[in-house]
């Protein structure tokens, strides 16, 4: 695939990049190698003053970057900019409690004392050089709330972004130089996919996170596991949005329109499938499908657009055979189904998909099983509780999940039973740099943000005194 800027919207070619040569690759892994060496020794306080500076930099050009992403992977301008500014919060929230979240941690003194030490404590210190292999769905948010817990705890990083944001992930390399990081303490790798492999066997990689399809995550783990190298991976996603009969339906409905077309639909976390009690099912339903059939689809750019284009040809192509492959075992379409007709001009050519309910599908189907990245639901009828987490855990994923009910013991029976790396009650999934985010069985396994996500890449090392 080639490293290039192409607008989604017309499908036109605006900038194409040349990937990095060995010799390039080379030096940029030396960099971040050399500078790991200094940078570790750094002060909490310094690290804090260079990621507030990357902050304000960011706060201040929000409007321009958030420009590039719209351009590079289609997303909404209004979309962007919330991404931008997401951000900053994050950049902020580190900058102020890396020190807390890795302060030492000291055993109840009678534990010390069964260990037979004077004192004992765990101090937490980086592992080095972090590869992070991130997609472009979130091409600022993805990379940001890696780098900014890895940054603060002292690691170094070497961003292997998707082909198709080459300039955003030239940018966030710039920001960071701008804010007066080291020379090779962040770095942009202008690689293709084939050369992850080189980079990841590389002795001075210590670790890796992956944002992406299971295909990939599979590969990279393969690889760091030869490699006996931490991993932290963040798959795909088919999180379920239950509906019981307790539910403010209406909100739930409108809440359920919003958690399905984020981001074009091409989101980990967007609500796919809907398992809707029967005695709510219809009123829901009619809800859902009028709010989804509302949505404006067209120019990402223009304000008024509530869908814009799918990032890449190839990713409309793979949820237009989802569809297709649903209504010819028998699915009904209750909206959308197909591309959009009659856009202006040059977006005639872009990679557009109508926002799309389906009913009756059969679970032989294979959306059933697979994930539908762009702005297609399916909402299922289900007779009682047991039945809704039953469906629900009918997947090979378990990112996240939603329950809508006003019963307490639905939503404990969903805490204990759903399986799932978050549920969330009478709202949609989002990630927020104070809650652990990360998946079980296909979703990945590890956890970004929190005080998690800033101890995933660093050594707990135990320190033990006899006086």
């Amino acid at each position: 695939m080639p490293i290039a800027t192409v607008n989604p919207a017309t499908g036109e070619t605006l900038r194409t990049f040349e990937p990095h040569d060995r010799a390039e690759v080379e030096r940029r892994l030396e960099a971040a190698h050399t500078a790991f060496r200094s940078y570790r020794t750094t002060s909490f306080t310094e690290r804090s003053a260079l990621l507030r500076r990357a902050a304000d930099l960011l706060e201040q050009e929000l409007p321009d970057i958030a420009a590039t992403v719209t351009t590079e992977m289609g997303k909404t301008l209004t979309a962007a900019r919330a991404e931008a500014a997401k951000c900053v919060k994050a950049m902020r929230w580190y900058a102020d409690r890396a020190e807390a979240l890795l302060a030492d941690e000291r055993p109840a003194a009678a534990d010390v004392h069964d260990a037979g030490a004077a004192s004992a404590r765990v101090h937490y210190r980086p592992l080095g050089p972090v590869l992070a292999v991130m997609p472009w769905n979130f091409p600022l948010w993805q990379v940001v709330r890696f780098a900014a817990p890895a940054l603060m705890a002292g690691n170094t990083g070497l961003l292997k972004h998707a082909s198709n944001v080459p300039q955003t992930a030239l940018w966030l390399e710039d920001l960071l130089l701008r804010a007066g990081y080291p020379e090779g303490v962040f770095q942009t790798l202008l690689i293709g996919s084939g050369d992850v492999e080189g980079v990841l066997r590389d002795p001075r990689v210590a670790a890796a996170t992956l944002t992406g399809s299971e295909g990939a995550g599979r590969a990279v783990a393969a690889i760091a596991g030869d490699e006996v190298k931490k991993t932290v991976l963040e798959l795909g996603g088919s999180d379920p949005f239950l509906v019981m009969p307790s539910a403010d339906v209406a909100a739930a409905a409108a809440t359920a329109v919003t958690a399905r077309v984020q981001n074009n639909g091409q989101s980990c976390i967007a609500a796919k499938r809907f398992l809707v009690h029967t005695d709510v099912y219809d009123d829901f339903t009619d809800r859902f499908t009028q709010g989804m059939a509302a949505l404006a689809v067209g120019e990402p750019a223009d304000g008024t657009t509530d869908v814009g284009p799918l990032a890449t040809e190839a990713g409309r192509a793979d949820v237009e055979e989802l569809v297709d492959d649903a209504v010819r075992r028998g699915a009904e379409v209750r909206c959308g189904g197909g591309r959009p007709r009659g856009l202006p001009g040059p977006l005639a050519g872009g990679w557009f998909f109508e926002p799309t309910v389906l009913t009756g599908v059969d679970p032989a189907a294979r959306i059933h099983r697979e994930e539908a990245f762009g702005p297609v639901a399916v909402v299922y009828r289900v007779g009682s509780l047991d039945e809704a987490v039953a469906v629900a855990n009918d997947s090979p994923f378990g990112l996240s999940s939603t329950v809508w009910t006003r019963d307490d013991a639905d939503v404990e029976r969903c805490v204990r039973d759903l399986e799932a790396g978050g549920v969330y009650v009478n709202g949609m999934t989002a990630s927020h740099p104070a809650l652990p985010f990360g998946g079980v069985k296909r979703s990945g396994y590890g956890r970004e943000l929190s005080g998690h996500g800033i101890r995933e890449f660093c050594n707990a090392t135990t320190v033990w005194r006899a006086d």
